[in-house]
């Protein structure tokens, strides 16, 4: 009897992975890793999960002030809380995947030296733990809208999800990219926090997006309207606060057709931050 010979076709070099499609093979594991991730955020904590809730509406206090009443934006603006905490809610959720993306490989560097896993893993689940932290910020907005007379479509629902989705893939793209940078020159960690601290601005949060058409040419207007976080604002305004038909209520012109761009966006950025992770990714336990 000829002896058994393996089919060299099944095999693959050892400590190599298929990428971010590996990741969802192990989902087991991928559920370890986000559960570990929630119980430490909390762990210690008399309030815990209380802070979800908390911490958002602290910072939707301090915003309504200054520029609802101070500013005079409540008055502008019908609904204006429903509008300033449906932004917010988008902005909290991209900041906090975004971020504990980009720390993710550096603030897991025991396991990465340690063992072999798919290193997507620990961006993958840091957007998988900020989408866990960004549900009750969704509850908290969504009964506030119910109280006001929340009354959604179907297409209203579909724009919600349509803008998580698009936060999500991004998110997933940029901490992917950033991560792997981050491994080896830190700076990354700090050009995120730089990035972080303007997303706010660069949408339309607190503001409405006429007042920034009226300021710039047509051409920088665009490019506005391409930044994935300005679609998903305005698909999250779309959905919890046009129902509410505030006085002259006017979306992001061509909203459905920006929010198809920032898709493709954001599926573009995940392609690019896969590739540069794996080009990265056998440096990582000789630079961590």
């Amino acid at each position: 009897m000829p002896p058994l010979v393996p089919d060299s076709s099944l095999m693959q070099d050892p400590g190599r992975s298929l990428g971010v499609a590996d990741v969802f093979r192990r989902r087991y594991l991928l559920s370890l890793l986000v559960r570990k991730e929630v119980q430490i955020r909390y762990r210690g904590s008399v309030l815990g999960w209380v802070w979800s809730y908390v911490k958002p509406l602290v910072q939707f206090a301090v915003f309504f002030v200054a520029l609802g009443v101070f500013l005079g934006l409540n008055k502008q603006i019908d609904f204006y809380p429903i509008y300033l905490l449906a932004g917010i809610t988008v902005v909290t959720f991209f900041n906090e995947a975004f971020s504990n993306g980009t720390r993710s490989l550096v603030d897991n560097a025991a396991l990465i030296k340690k063992i072999f896993l798919p290193r997507e893993m620990f961006p993958i689940a840091s957007v998988l733990v900020a989408t866990v932290n960004v549900l009750p910020q969704i509850i908290v907005v969504v009964v506030i809208a119910l109280i006001f007379g929340w009354a959604p479509t179907v297409a209203h629902i579909a724009a919600l999800v349509v803008a998580l989705m698009i936060i999500a893939v991004l998110a997933t793209g940029l901490g992917l990219l950033f991560g792997s940078i981050n491994v080896t020159f830190r700076d990354a960690q700090s050009f995120v926090e730089i990035i972080v601290m303007m997303a706010v601005w660069a949408s339309p949060v607190m503001y409405q997006w006429h007042m920034v058409a009226d300021q710039m040419p047509e051409w920088l207007f665009v490019l506005y309207r391409l930044n994935p976080l300005t679609a998903a604002v305005e698909l999250f305004h779309y959905g919890l606060w046009s129902p509410l038909d505030p006085r002259g209520a006017e979306m992001l012109p061509g909203l459905w057709q920006y929010a198809g761009y920032a898709a493709l966006l954001s599926a573009a950025v995940l392609v690019i931050g896969q590739l540069v992770f794996r080009r990265l990714e056998g440096r990582f336990a000789q630079d961590l």
